[in-house]
């Protein structure tokens, strides 16, 4: 069993000092020290942290708080660390996942979630009914006049909410990336990150926004950017299919493809369907490159 602690700051002109010394005191093997806002969920140290959890482990922190900002967020980490058989400890709260009275307050606090989720979704109903019945209607005026300012607001602060979503992971996806681009495709570099580990999986358009987001700031280098070799007609298919034709010289390409999909071989670009132009292309590439005998 291991003792693991986490300490965070929000700045990082804060000091970690206190907090990793408390920690320690109360019997930590291990502390991991992380910089970023509390009410961001996507903290990588947190992230790798929780993966790295094993049975009868205990993740210890100095207060709730420095965990997470949100009841909801608290009982997400709880039940990550209960998947791992792990439990969760704070050295200020009345929380300690691993004793029947901390499994107790558990419940309660998911109760106050759930009470405090109905509360807000009736609240919220009764403003809207209200404002109905006196003829307003919800939304920025400004935005449902399409009003180019604040248009322009709403696409900077999108636009800064996906650039901190993407800083927030970039110690997973920019070193895949400056390693594999543009050699491999987007969709080939989005399955490596998503094997090594992402708290939310990548999209190959996602992690194209992101990687040019970057570029724009000069954070990443615009020649990952330019467009990946095209893949090039797999030789073992034109083996296939030179092998059919050197059978039966009369054979036809509709015949050569209907016995590719018997074979559930998929076709050059991945799909399970064969066009005729697709078996053509691969007989002539297994013509040139000699396979073909007749």
């Amino acid at each position: 069993m291991r003792i693991i602690g986490y300490a965070r700051v929000s700045t990082v002109g804060q000091t970690l000092e206190g907090q990793v010394a408390a920690l320690h005191a109360a019997g930590a093997d291990a502390v991991v020290e992380e910089t970023g806002s509390g009410g961001n969920r996507q903290r990588p140290a947190l992230a790798k942290l929780l993966k790295g959890m094993g049975r009868g482990d205990v993740l210890l922190v100095v207060r709730i708080d420095r965990l997470a900002r949100s009841v909801a967020h608290l009982l997400e980490v709880i039940e990550t660390l209960e998947g791992h058989g792990a439990g969760l400890r704070s050295l200020g709260d009345p929380v300690d996942t691993t004793t029947p009275q901390g499994k107790f307050t558990l419940q309660i606090l998911g109760a106050v979630a759930e009470l405090e989720r109905a509360l807000i979704r009736e609240r919220t109903l009764a403003g809207l009914e209200t404002a109905r019945a006196a003829g307003r209607t919800g939304g920025n005026p400004k935005l449902k006049a399409r009003d180019p300012a604040a248009l322009r607001a709403l696409s900077r602060a999108r636009d800064d909410r996906f650039f901190e979503e993407i800083n927030a992971t970039a110690t997973e996806w920019v070193p895949v990336i400056r390693e594999m681009r543009p050699q491999s495709s987007w969709a080939a570099v989005a399955r490596a990150i998503n094997r090594a580990a992402a708290a939310r999986p990548w999209s190959p358009d996602r992690l194209n926004r992101a990687a040019k987001r970057f570029v724009a700031d000069g954070f990443l280098d615009d020649a990952i950017l330019a467009p990946a070799p095209k893949a090039q007609p797999s030789d073992r298919l034109c083996a296939i299919i030179a092998g059919m034709i050197n059978a039966d010289p009369g054979i036809t390409l509709k015949r050569i493809g209907a016995t590719l999909e018997r074979m559930r071989e998929r076709t050059p670009s991945g799909g399970t369907a064969w066009p005729l132009s697709s078996v053509k292309m691969l007989k002539d590439r297994a013509r040139r490159l000699g396979m073909i005998e007749v």
